[in-house]
Parts: C-alpha cells; structure tokens; sequence
C-alpha cells in the first residue's frame, strides 16, 4: 500500500457526536484503503463505538483529547484555553505534518479561528474562504464565501474567484469553470459598493472565466461554477437553499400520501423520484473546505450524520491528490 492520505477528524463535534462521526470514519476507510483516519476525543467513547464495528485497524488511529469545545463557546477564548480539545489537537495534527487534512462537525467559529491561527494561511491570502458545493440543475457550484469573512474587500473576493476556479477544475473536473458574482440585476452597473467594485476586477482577471453577475434565482439553475460573494450574502444563499430544499422534499411526501390514488402513484414514481432528491441533498456533497490554509480544513454541518462525514472524508483525498494547495499556492503568490 502507497501513502496515505491522512485525515484528522473532531469525533467530539456535532450534535451526532460520537456515534455517527465514528460510523462515517469507519465507512470512508471501507470505501477507500488510501485514507487514513485518525479519530480525536475521548478514547473510551471513540473505542465504545468502534466495538460494533470490523474495519482494517491500519486505517485508524484514536488520539486522546480531555476536552470538547461547545458550539455555544466564544471561539478565540475556547481554542486558547482548551488546547486539550478535539478540535484543537485535531488542527494541530494538521498544523504539525502528522495529517494532511482535518474535518469536524463541531463549532464552526472554533474551526475557522483554529484553521487560521492553529494551521495557518499559506503566504499571499488575504481571507480564508467557507466553500461549500451545492446542488444545481447540471450538478453543482461552489458558494465561496459562505461564513468565513462577512466584511470582505472587493481584493478579498478576486481571491475567491481564483481559488473557487483552481477547486471546481482540480476536484471536482469542471473544465474552465464559468465565475460569477451574485448581484441584484445582471447588468454591470447593478449592485452595492463591493459588487461595483469587485466586478471590473473579476472582468480583468486573466486566471478565471468571469461571465458576470448571477441573480440568486438563477443559481440553482447552474447558470455559473463558482458563486463568488461575502460570507453574509453566501450564508444567506445557503441556509435559504438548506430551507427550501427541505420543505419542498416535506411537501411532496405529505402530499403523496393524501389519498389512495396518491399513494399508488407515489409508488410508482419512488424510484425517480428518490434518485432525484438525492441529487439535491447537501449531504452528498461532504463538508464546506476552507481554501487557502496551509493543510485542509473541512467544516460539515452540525447536524452531519455519517454520509456527509464520509464524504468529507473522501473529498479530503481527491484534495491531497490533485495537490490544490500548492496550486492555491502558485497562482496567488506569483500573481498577488
């Protein structure tokens, strides 16, 4: 067996912690003998759940940690004084060389503080941006930023568009990625202070396929790869996708089972339709990556059951292979 692509992940974090962070680990080494994945946490809970499992035990390690940072705790304050936590040793796992990569579905300010301060920027990124993928129409986007940096600069956002551009090609194989800015109308002179400003510079930049502006009704469509924004507008855009998505998938159940008739036809259709649905759920897609650190830092919701941690897992291995850290490296450096 070659290299392994080594993965740090906060089996303390989330709402589904430790059960369902430890059932995704053990799925993604069963998927793929070319991760490894080093479980942080309490080590007695860690290995209670690992009892109901078989698994090759050269896959995973479970490194101890005393301490759990709560969703609900100021995240400078906790990643100070809890350096015994999950979180915290996870990162440093990252920060020290030991794991290319860390995942947690704990808290996500603690995350974002720790990436910056523990694993570090590489060297010509201003702001670290949240990136999750979403489900389009054609497959899927990458929303970049969508809770990392609120108030972004229009140098901030450029910086984006690259990284988003370097992601979607590399991970996810979208050849020349279409890059656009989410505004109020499509024409140019359209927007707020920071799309006004941003805008010329995506237009100008030689290293991306910038279209132009993208309403937000037009996203789910596909019109555009990588959805460039602040974190206020892209969290917004995320959490009302998250909402929608899941009332729409409510609706159509409840109202397949409102008459026989309905209930014959649902039947009929659950095939379709259950492959259909699965295409817009989030939790296919794994975590939201934080691009521009100097190791990976994945983000999962709070809430992640195993699938999304998995998959976050795996997406870390494409990640490492497609060496998208030394090319966030080379573009932003030789060019910023």
């Amino acid at each position: 067996m070659g290299e392994y692509v080594n993965v740090a992940v906060d089996a303390m974090g989330g709402d589904n912690a430790p059960g369902e962070i430890v059932k995704g680990a053990v799925e993604a080494i069963h998927e793929s003998k070319k991760v490894k994945v080093y479980l942080v946490g309490k080590a007695d809970a860690i290995r209670a759940e690992l009892t109901g499992y078989t698994y090759p035990e050269e896959q995973l390690t479970v490194v101890p940690a005393s301490e759990i940072i709560e969703t609900a705790e100021p995240p400078v304050m906790a990643i100070r004084k809890k350096k015994d936590s999950s979180l915290v040793k996870a990162l440093y796992l990252v920060k020290e060389g030991t794991c290319d990569a860390y995942v947690s579905a704990g808290s996500t300010g603690a995350s974002l503080v720790g990436g910056q301060v523990i694993v570090g920027r590489i060297k010509g990124v201003e702001r670290p941006p949240l990136a999750p993928l979403i489900p389009t129409a054609d497959g899927c986007a990458l929303l970049v930023d969508c809770g990392a940096n609120v108030d972004a600069r229009p140098s901030h956002l450029v910086q984006f568009a690259k990284m988003g551009s370097i992601y979607m090609e590399n991970v996810m194989g979208v050849k020349n990625p279409k890059v656009a800015i989410v505004n109020i109308g499509a024409e140019e002179e359209k927007g707020n202070a920071l799309v006004k400003e941003t805008f010329p510079l995506l237009k100008n930049c030689p290293d991306i396929h910038f279209i132009g502006s993208i309403e937000a009704r037009d996203i789910p469509a596909g019109m555009a790869d990588v959805i460039v924004c602040e974190a206020f507008v892209g969290n917004v855009i995320l959490k009302l996708y998250e909402g929608v998505g899941a009332t729409l998938i409510q609706k159509v159940k409840s109202g397949m089972m409102t008459s026989l008739r309905s209930k014959i036809g649902a039947l009929l259709v659950k095939p379709a339709l259950k492959q259909t649905l699965k295409a817009f759920d989030l939790e296919q897609y794994g975590g939201a990556p934080m691009l521009g650190l100097n190791g990976l830092v994945v983000k999962t919701h709070g809430s992640s059951k195993s699938i999304e941690i998995k998959n976050s897992i795996l997406q870390c291995v494409t990640f490492k292979e497609q060496k998208i850290n030394e090319k966030i490296r080379e573009k932003i450096t030789v060019q910023d």
